[in-house]
């Protein structure tokens, strides 16, 4: 067995104007998985309890989401306290989500509307 040593990777750079000509298309139904996979995972919902609606506006894209959000059940009383509320969690995954949106889409990301559908409560296990 031998030991080989990698060097630094070559820092080049892209060239912003190809030698290829052309237009990349991204399907509308391809940027709602997007869309609706990273708010689920930002919200901590499920795929299924997310809804997503994106519209072009000003060159960049309009995202409305409706999700339900995990919240600890009622019989946590020290959990409900350290909660952050409702309001605050809203806000920042709104903020969260119009950077990882613009990340992963490549576009402007001018408006993230979340509305809270309802929440998910940890089911209680009965113990035998």
């Amino acid at each position: 067995m031998s030991a080989a040593t990698v060097g630094a990777p070559s820092h080049a750079t892209v060239d912003p104007t190809p030698a290829v000509r052309g237009a990349v298309r991204v399907r509308p139904k391809a940027l709602e998985k997007a869309v609706r996979e990273a708010s689920a995972d930002m919200a901590g919902a499920p795929r299924s309890d997310v809804n997503v609606d994106i519209a072009e506006w000003g060159g960049g894209l309009n995202v409305r989401i409706a999700t339900k959000l995990p919240i600890p059940g009622l019989e946590q009383s020290e959990a409900i306290r350290a909660e952050t509320p409702i309001l605050d969690r809203v806000r920042t995954m709104q903020v969260a989500l119009a950077h990882e949106l613009a990340r992963l889409t490549g576009r402007d990301i001018r408006r993230v509307s979340v509305t809270v559908t309802g929440a998910i409560i940890p089911e209680r296990k009965r113990v035998r």
